[in-house]
């Protein structure tokens, strides 16, 4: 396989129709026609994410299809699971049922990407048991809409205006844009022509969504597969416990760039990916101001190794790239640049340059993973630190060095120095025993 910007198709899908948006749509925007508040609410949403996503230095998708410009897709896909006998009408719903999905000969069994049979994700599940449902497993590919809500003509001779369910929208828009123009689709029967290489998502949407989806996709495509490699990232934690509304301990992407949370800094877009690449995709993230700090450290160790010369990059090393080709290993392949800085950092200290194949090679590893795209200097500039940080903070830990220095805990002073350092702070103990500080220029 040849991977890189120009090989790779990517889909990333915005949903905007859905139960929980309508809700958010009516609570914030009251005065306003359901829809123009939904549409407000989107806009906002997806504006956002484009900004976080770009300062973390994610490159844009291929494609970015909306929900409900894939109405149509949806409403054809649910008439062919219906003439293949696995989706069902009933009170102007229409169900997908994975008892008859599971009678298909091509099929996978229902519940093979969770390891769990049906009776088992019955027992761990709060499934919803409709009366209109032959099973309580069933779910939804389409329902009647509320009054008030988005709708559009139902699929299967239904009178009443609705909209889809959420599984199927992933698996019409990923038709659409991954399938269709590969010779996929509805009216092709090729299993080979009707899987995408990989699918992501978070290790929380196994089942029932991802679940859900293989199902609605493989029913309808005559296929054994919706996608070859299925890719589920750990969920986030901060400060060692999982990130939830509930705890109070919710914090976005968005808040940590703009707000002083986790230490008390507003945390530049390039530091908080080099925090999350250090973890693999698959185990939790834990967020805590040390695991920003850290990275922030390591990225200044980075840029000074490189500093403002123009170093064009070349080929990155044959050890970075068998680390991503290892289920995407970032935390082996970031040891790997990381222990290459050290190097340049030790030739550094006999006053000699680094040859300039080294300077390459580094750089070419680096920016493989999204790193050192721009000089130092125009890395320290986009820092503004100094009004970023919180004083009082930078107070307690200049105070917490002079404590462990009082007590001859040098590990302990020279990691504060460090992490000071870090931010951006110089700090000098003075002759009378204290110690004085202030913001790098």
């Amino acid at each position: 396989h040849l991977y890189g910007e120009s090989h790779v198709i990517y889909t990333r899908n915005i949903t905007d129709v859905d139960d929980k948006i309508n809700a958010r749509a009516e609570r914030d925007f009251p005065g306003l026609n359901l829809n123009e508040a939904i549409a407000k609410v989107t806009e906002a949403t997806e504006r956002q994410f484009h900004d976080d996503a770009a300062a973390l230095g994610a490159l844009p998708p291929t494609h970015e299809p909306r929900a409900t410009q894939y109405i149509d897709t949806m409403r054809a896909m649910i008439e062919r699971l219906i003439a293949r006998g696995v989706a069902y009408v009933a009170e102007d719903h229409v169900l997908f049922s994975p008892n008859a999905m599971d009678a298909l000969p091509w099929a996978p069994r229902y519940g093979t990407l969770a390891h769990r049979s049906l009776d088992e994700m019955l027992a761990g599940a709060r499934v919803d048991v409709a009366p209109y449902k032959r099973d309580p497993m069933d779910f939804v590919l389409w329902k009647p809409s509320k009054p008030n809500e988005p709708g559009w003509p139902s699929p299967a001779g239904i009178a009443a205006m609705g909209r889809p369910g959420w599984h199927i929208e992933c698996s019409a828009m990923s038709m659409a844009t991954l399938l269709e123009p590969f010779g996929g689709g509805l009216e092709c029967d090729d299993p080979s022509r009707n899987a995408f290489d990989i699918h992501g998502g978070g290790v929380d949407l196994v089942f029932p969504h991802h679940e859900n989806e293989i199902a609605q996709s493989c029913s309808a495509f005559h296929s054994t597969a919706m996608a070859n490699v299925w890719m589920h990232n750990g969920f986030l934690q901060v400060e060692g416990e999982k990130m939830s509304k509930s705890l109070g301990n919710f914090v976005t992407i968005h808040e940590l760039r703009n707000k002083t949370y986790l230490g008390h800094i507003i945390w530049p877009g390039e530091v908080i990916r080099l925090a999350m690449l250090r973890t693999h995709y698959r185990q939790p993230i834990d967020w805590t101001a040390r695991a920003l700090e850290d990275a922030r450290h390591k990225l200044n160790v980075w840029y000074h190794a490189v500093g403002d010369s123009p170093v064009v990059p070349s080929e990155p090393s044959l050890e970075v790239v068998s680390a991503l080709s290892n289920d995407l290993n970032t935390h082996e392949a970031i040891t790997y640049i990381d222990k290459l800085a050290g190097e340049l950092r030790a030739i550094r200290s006999f006053n000699v340059e680094p040859p300039a194949s080294t300077l390459a090679t580094f750089k070419a590893n680096a920016n493989l993973l999204g790193f050192l795209c721009r000089t130092q200097s125009e890395y320290k500039e986009s820092l503004k630190v100094g009004p970023q940080i919180d004083r009082a903070h930078i107070e307690r830990m200049v105070a917490g060095r002079a404590e462990a220095r009082a007590a001859r805990d040098w590990a302990e002073s020279d990691r504060l120095r460090d992490e000071l350092a870090a931010l951006g702070v110089a700090i000098k103990d003075n002759k009378d025993g204290t110690t004085s500080w202030e913001f790098k220029r």
